[in-house]
């Protein structure tokens, strides 16, 4: 038992130096860390130890115990870093292969629906965040991370500094959210929430910044409050965006840009969702002459 223990640190200590030299975020270290631990939980030794065989049988355990498809690749893609980078026995996980995610349309509010969300939310900092979220269609983990000085109110945009993928990119800054952003600075200068070039959306400590799990709770209390029925998340406003931009008939590669997909075929999803889109077809059925 003494034995395997500095064993288990020493392998842990390795994926973790290996993860920081890719400079991988500390939400992917966290997910690879966690596959790896379940790992050594079911085969009950050290996890560098496993055989083929052995991954072949957790991914069927995983299966077995209802483990979500999206959970499912999560730990395959950690794993595969770990025998593949950290202990260079990738031909291991040749037997475990990602399962195909089913296809689903995403969740989209209405305009009167993200009204009524927004101003359900419980202070002027929450209402704040989800305005920026829908009205520039960025990420949770992309919200919490503005800084004060990303606002640039001559070119009406909002920097986005190493956004998924680890790449800069430029949101829009409409008028009407440029607005709400001023009323909420001078509020949380005047409390003492917000320092000078520090974060646009501070924790309890101003020296951090919300957390995307406070924000995420935030939209969830506010969405029982508005009476939303429809499952409501961060990313819901997202999706939103998008929708109601396509509704308005902005170009589809304008929007990929402002939400910065790799590929427009991502983008696209969007328009099977986009209600403009649908009522401006005109069906065959209104082509027919009645006999």
């Amino acid at each position: 038992m003494n034995t395997s223990t500095p064993t288990v640190s020493l392998l842990r200590q390795r994926i973790i130096e290996d993860m920081r030299l890719r400079k991988l975020s500390e939400k992917t270290q966290s997910h690879y860390i966690r596959a790896v631990r379940r790992l050594a939980a079911f085969l009950g030794r050290s996890p560098d130890t496993a055989t083929a065989e052995d991954l072949r049988n957790f991914q069927l355990y995983l299966v077995d115990h209802g483990v979500s498809p999206i959970s499912l690749n999560a730990a395959i893609t950690g794993l595969k870093f770990f025998f593949d980078v950290t202990l260079d026995r990738g031909q291991l996980m040749a037997r475990m292969q990602p399962v195909k995610l089913p296809k689903t349309l995403p969740v989209v509010l209405s305009r009167e629906e993200v009204a009524r969300l927004i101003a359900a939310a419980g202070n002027l900092k929450h209402q704040t965040a989800l305005s920026v979220a829908y009205a520039t269609g960025l990420r949770a983990s992309e919200v919490v991370a503005l800084r004060v000085g990303d606002i640039d109110s001559q070119r009406m945009t909002l920097r986005v500094e190493q956004g998924k993928g680890h790449k800069d990119r430029y949101a829009m800054l409409p008028p009407v959210l440029l607005e709400r952003l001023r009323v909420w600075w001078r509020v949380a200068r005047r409390q003492g929430k917000m320092l000078d070039g520090g974060w646009l959306f501070p924790g309890m400590n101003p020296i951090d910044h919300l957390s995307t799990r406070q924000l995420n709770r935030a939209i969830h209390l506010a969405a029982d409050t508005a009476q939303i029925d429809k499952r409501v998340s961060l990313h819901t406003l997202r999706h939103s965006f998008a929708t109601h931009l396509l509704e308005q008939k902005v170009d589809i590669r304008v929007i990929q840009a402002l939400l910065g997909h790799k590929k427009l075929e991502t983008t696209a999803h969007y328009t099977q969702v986009a209600n403009n889109l649908l009522q401006d077809v005109i069906s065959p059925i209104e082509t027919l002459k009645a006999s």
